[in-house]
């Protein structure tokens, strides 16, 4: 079977572009999680292209049926989800009006919601609506309509 390479990079066999494996990111401290930037699009892929990295992949079609039917790749794509919601439960610089991790949350509940399933999208959404609601609700409304967008839509 010929994976693309999104594909490959989420069942483990790939890399990113910038020569990463998916092993590599889930390693990052998240120091590095906060501060890098182009790895997101890979772990989190969506169908159009992202305004934040120019040239970052985007996902077709085939390749996203091969990803749902694929328990690697959904494994892959289970533990980037694992990794972000560890960062997102031991920081807070992201629970303020804005901040660049809100459009981050927005691809995370898309391409969750897309790949692996309504429900596991509304447990992600469940969870930084709640850490959002605990830190006194500072996120912006705006953000928070994209994240229940997200679930809806995608």
């Amino acid at each position: 079977m010929s994976m693309g390479p999104i594909h490959a990079f989420l069942a483990g066999h790939g890399r990113d572009g910038a020569r990463r494996s998916l092993a590599d990111i889930l390693a990052f401290d998240d120091a590095r999680i906060e501060g890098v930037h182009d790895y997101i699009q890979w772990c989190f892929p969506l169908s159009e292209a992202s305004r934040a990295v120019p040239g970052a992949p985007v996902l077709g079609r085939g390749e996203a049926e091969a990803i749902r039917s694929d328990e690697a790749a959904r494994a892959g794509l289970r533990a980037a989800l694992a990794r972000m919601t560890e960062f997102y439960a031991r920081t807070d610089g992201w629970l303020r009006p804005y901040d660049h991790n809100h459009l981050r949350i927005t691809r995370i509940v898309t391409a969750i919601r897309s790949l692996l399933g309504p429900d596991e999208a509304q447990a992600f959404h469940a969870f930084v609506t709640a850490r959002n609601g605990e830190a006194g609700s500072p996120i912006n409304g705006d953000s928070l309509r994209f994240w229940g967008s997200a679930l809806r839509d995608a």
